[in-house]
């Protein structure tokens, strides 16, 4: 790029460029004071008294411009682009009026041709000054057009003058002469510009990497081939505690290290395995990574890499946070949140890992603990309650931490103990019943007075006939039948656990099949009007019989379905097979079908119902929904909203087993029901407990009061039917007393019969109704 206008030049360029035009006012003294002599050489030899008015105006213009220049040198550089341009006109005036005293000594000295030697020392001044106008004013294209006008143009004026060929071709050969060395000059302010513009620009460069290094979060050190600090930032300096970067220049990775020992924070053979894993890091090429952890507790983690032309690069920062999160996420990996106690996952790792090693023949213990009635406390006193209990617990137990004891909380409120040596069978129970005493007793938890009570299942087995999982599963095992024999105690695995269990796990499996096969059979108690001894509904059932084993009790496949998850299809597939049956008897016989809890907790019930009554094309009068008070204790609103919708489908809705719950009066006015169902405990001892008797009586009255009719259940002996037909006066029985459950077809056949009982009952002397 060339510059040939001020005006094109930016100010950070234009302003030192005029600041040029002020340095060095020394050799423009030199320069003055030269020609000043030699023009009153010229006068002297002449006796021309013209030159000796030369010298005196060169001498006044030199010294005004001298002590200009010397005034300016002295001030601050210009702040403003104005500031410079009234500097730089300043110059050009005395500049000017320089060349052009220079000038006239030319024309006179050359036109006159007094003396061969004045001319010659004209075209010696003009020359000698005219090479220097480039150097000196570079700054000032301005000057140099002048200088140039005011030294060339007199001179060849001169020239021109004389008249003769010669001179006149001398005067006209000037004014190449006065363009080499504007070019000149543009020339050198070419070269100027681009040097100031590469030196902004490498300023700026640097300005920038100094700025990135300095504002870096890592220290960063760059190194020589020997080894020694070129290079440093501030985060360096203060991560060593010095008060600057460059007091890092010069040092050795070994004293900077040494820096650390010398504090008393890094071990001497730390110092040594650092830096010898660092040097080889950068000798050989390849980046590592060293995590140095200090006395005092900070940890700072070195990387070296090597960099370009034998450089090598070493950071290091500050990492004790990153370290502490790391500590802190591990032990999240490993350590239950609430109690401190490692989970199912670390406990897992190691006991394997502990009964990998060792006598291989050695018995070991494990032992899982189940809080009794946990789920009980959550629901009445809310999780928080439950959270403070299960610390507790684990407070307790973590007394029994010691070597070879391993202590977990395995979930839920859950906990499982691992002992690594284990003397006999009678040891392990000296443990357990220790630590069972320990753990049980009163606790307070947010105000709450709360037992700590829980049950227990052990394993013993040799290490080198078990795995950690298996001794679970068997573990699970003992505490399974814990809870089943009572709760509140221990159990220890038995052989004959595993064989209960495998067959129970067959047996859901083999249930499982018969569900999805529909090869459950349905059977239906009969359910007899106490005025007329016929059937007027029936209680729907399910019934399994086992390929192999036979007939299975509804009291152990029905608790098994729960369990799976799957009563709910048993639910539907007695509920789809009841009303096909029911549109096949009679009109005057109706069918009642259990719902489980479960079925009351999915709102897909209500379209079970309505797809069962549409498949059948049953009139839903002729339905009955038996609702259990496990169902009611679930989910209140719940299950009062679904039954009002199945209610509204023209379903009739029953409580059964009736007086068998806690709360059972506040259902019958809060619910809408139409039949309740009292349970057979009722009817029991009622001919030998006239209280028995009454509290029967009452409730009868009280739920007939209300709208309902009643069904009493569990009739069995005739003298019980008596006394209800006389005393008590329900609407409806059911029980064995009038046969067992029967086929669809056999509750068809019997659709007319009359029991003999009708006859002796209306014989016999009637209560008065109340």
């Amino acid at each position: 790029m060339t510059i040939t206008r001020t005006k094109e030049l930016p100010d950070d360029v234009y302003v030192p460029f005029v600041e040029t035009l002020f340095r060095d006012g020394f050799t423009l003294a030199i320069g003055i004071s030269a020609q000043s002599v030699l023009i009153s050489l010229v006068w002297a030899k002449t006796g021309n008294i013209a030159y000796f008015a030369v010298v005196l105006c060169l001498l006044a213009v030199g010294f005004v411009r001298v002590v200009n220049m010397r005034n300016y040198s002295a001030l601050p550089v210009a702040k403003t682009r104005e500031e410079a341009r009234q500097r730089e006109n300043r110059y050009i005036t005395y500049g000017a009026l320089h060349g052009a005293t220079l000038g006239l000594f030319s024309l006179v000295a050359i036109y006159t041709a007094e003396d061969s030697f004045s001319e010659t020392a004209a075209v010696c001044i003009s020359l000698a000054t005219a090479t220097g106008i480039a150097g000196r004013n570079y700054g000032s294209p301005r000057m140099v057009i002048i200088l140039i006008i005011t030294l060339t143009c007199p001179m060849s004026l001169g020239f021109l003058l004389r008249g003769d060929f010669y001179h006149i071709a001398l005067g006209l050969l000037s004014a190449p002469f006065l363009l080499a060395i504007h070019r000149y000059a543009d020339t050198v302010r070419d070269v100027l510009f681009t040097a100031i513009s590469a030196e902004k620009r490498a300023n700026r460069i640097a300005g920038r990497f100094n700025r990135a290094l300095n504002t870096m979060s890592h220290g960063l050190v760059m190194l020589d081939p020997d080894g020694k600090v070129i290079v440093a930032n501030a985060e360096a300096a203060h991560l060593m505690s010095l008060n600057s970067a460059d007091q890092l220049l010069g040092r050795s990775i070994h004293s900077l290290l040494m820096r650390g020992v010398a504090g008393g924070l890094l071990a001497a053979k730390d110092c040594r395995y650092v830096e010898a894993q660092l040097t080889r890091a950068l000798r050989e090429g390849r980046d590592r990574k060293v995590l140095v952890s200090l006395t005092n507790g900070q940890h700072y983690e070195f990387s070296a890499r090597e960099g370009s032309q034998e450089l090598g690069v070493i950071t290091f920062e500050d990492v004790t946070q990153r370290v502490s999160a790391e500590e802190r996420i591990r032990f999240m990996a490993r350590y239950d949140s609430l109690t401190g106690l490692m989970n199912r996952a670390y406990f897992h790792e190691l006991v394997s890992e502990a009964m990998s090693g060792g006598d291989r023949s050695r018995l070991c213990g494990l032992v899982v603990i189940d809080l009794d009635d946990f789920k009980s406390i959550n629901d009445t006193l809310g999780h928080p309650v439950g959270d403070g209990l299960i610390y507790a617990a684990a407070e307790r137990l973590s007394a029994f931490a010691a070597p070879g004891v391993t202590i977990s909380r395995f979930g839920g409120d859950e906990f499982m103990l691992f002992f690594d040596r284990v003397e006999d069978e009678s040891y392990l129970s000296g443990l357990m019943e220790h630590i069972f005493s320990g753990l049980q007793g009163e606790v307070d938890v947010a105000g709450h007075a709360l037992r700590i009570q829980a049950s227990a299942g052990a394993v013993l087995s040799r290490v080198d006939s078990t795995t950690v999982d298996e001794m679970i599963v068997k573990a699970d095992l003992a505490l399974y039948k814990a809870k089943e024999l009572g709760k509140n105690g221990w159990r220890l695995f038995e052989a004959s656990m595993d064989a209960a269990f495998r067959n129970r796990q067959l047996m859901k499996a083999d249930l499982r099949s018969a569900v999805e096969a529909s090869a459950l059979r349905i059977v239906y108690q009969p359910i007899v009007a106490m005025e007329t001894m016929r059937i007027v509904s029936c209680e729907a059932l399910c019934r399994w019989d086992h390929p192999d084993l036979g007939p299975i009790s509804p009291a152990i496949f029905i608790p098994l379905a729960e369990e799976m998850g799957i009563i709910s299809q048993i639910s539907e597939l007695v509920l789809k097979a009841a009303c096909a049956e029911c549109a096949k008897w009679p009109e005057q016989i109706s069918v009642s079908v259990n719902l489980s809890a479960k079925d009351f907790r999915d709102n897909d019930v209500l379209d079970k119902v309505r797809r069962a009554l549409a498949a059948a094309n049953l009139t839903s009068s002729r339905l009955e929904i038996e609702v259990t008070e496990t169902a009611l204790l679930d989910d209140k609103a719940q299950t009062r909203e679904l039954i009002e919708e199945i209610k509204k489908l023209g379903v009739r809705i029953a409580l059964d087993d009736f007086g068998t719950g806690y709360s059972s009066l506040s259902y019958l006015h809060k619910l809408p029901l139409d039949k309740v169902k009292i349970d057979r405990s009722f009817l029991m001892d009622v001919a030998q407990s006239p209280r028995s008797l009454e509290l029967l009586k009452g409730i009868v009255n009280v739920s007939r009061s209300l709208g309902l009719s009643v069904t009493i259940e569990g009739v069995e002996t005739f003298e019980q039917l008596k006394i209800l037909s006389q005393q008590v006066e329900p609407d409806l029985v059911q029980g064995f007393l009038f046969g067992s459950a029967l086929s669809a077809s056999g509750i068809e056949t019997m659709s007319s019969t009359i029991w003999p009982f009708v006859d002796e009952m209306q014989t016999a002397p009637r209560a008065v109704k109340r």
